[in-house]
């Protein structure tokens, strides 16, 4: 596969999951948030990409990341694409290089690389992180630590107004009496808002937006450590309209904000 044959897939994924919320369908955009919940670590076309390829894959890795792992590529599987940055030097200008030149010698560019999932090799068991069901034991404590390491101020109160957890910018209450499941889905929810909504970078989004961008957050890193994400996250991701230029930005920054608590939480 040729790297703009790997952005045209890309580019028409994007195109019908817009297609898809616009009509009112968010069976789509649930799957991939739930593959992105699997590889968390990948860019969003990269997601896209190993959805189009192998929508089952659940952990993917090169052919000698594998080896490492003292597990082998069965013979015949084929390789799933996906785009890899690569730093090029600029050619050498006839002006001598200045300090405002240095950031502008190097440019980026993608070539296709392939991983394979984990269903297409044999050999060494790999360890399996502990299941969670309906109480995020340890991740919680985790999910604290986090928090407090953003130096962001955490307390609860029984004065929400009927809400589960607010962000204030740099300080977090929660209702007290939340069961453990609760209380960690709407942590992340509005640690969500903290990392995407607080800032002026996203100045132009709507409430409505900001509110489906903080749970399709909760929804990924519950479903990434097996948490049931219950309903609460597709209800509101059935609600989202938006364009095609939009839905990339906002998909975008709930992979990087999962990907943040997530690097933190699981070992």
């Amino acid at each position: 596969m040729k790297t703009e044959q790997a952005k045209d897939i890309i580019d028409k994924h994007i195109d019908q999951l817009a297609e898809n919320l616009d009509s009112g369908h968010s069976e789509q955009l649930t799957e991939f948030l739930s593959t992105m919940a699997k590889l968390h670590r990948y860019s969003l076309g990269n997601v896209l990409l190993i959805m189009a390829q192998k929508p089952d894959a659940t952990h993917v890795a090169g052919f000698n990341t594998w080896k490492s792992f003292g597990r082998y590529v069965k013979a015949g599987e084929k390789g799933i694409a996906i785009l890899a940055p690569m730093t090029f030097k600029n050619q050498e200008s006839e002006s001598p290089p200045n300090e405002a030149d240095k950031d502008e010698e190097k440019s980026i560019r993608f070539r296709v690389v392939y991983v394979f999932d984990v269903s297409q090799t044999d050999g060494e068991p790999l360890p399996e992180f502990a299941k969670v069901t309906g109480d995020p034991g340890d991740y919680s404590e985790r999910l604290k630590g986090l928090v407090r390491q953003l130096s962001i101020e955490l307390e609860y109160s029984d004065q929400l107004g009927g809400a589960l957890g607010v962000s204030r910018g740099g300080k977090i209450a929660l209702k007290e009496g939340l069961d453990p499941s609760q209380e960690f889905t709407t942590l992340v929810h509005e640690l969500a808002h903290e990392i995407l909504h607080q800032g002026d970078e996203r100045k132009g989004s709507t409430k409505t937006s900001r509110e489906l961008e903080a749970e399709a957050v909760a929804f990924v890193v519950a479903q990434a450590i097996g948490l049931d994400a219950g309903t609460a996250s597709s209800d509101y991701i059935q609600l989202y309209r938006g364009d095609k230029a939009q839905l990339t930005q906002s998909l975008d920054a709930v992979r990087k904000a999962a990907s943040l608590i997530l690097e933190a939480i699981v070992e």
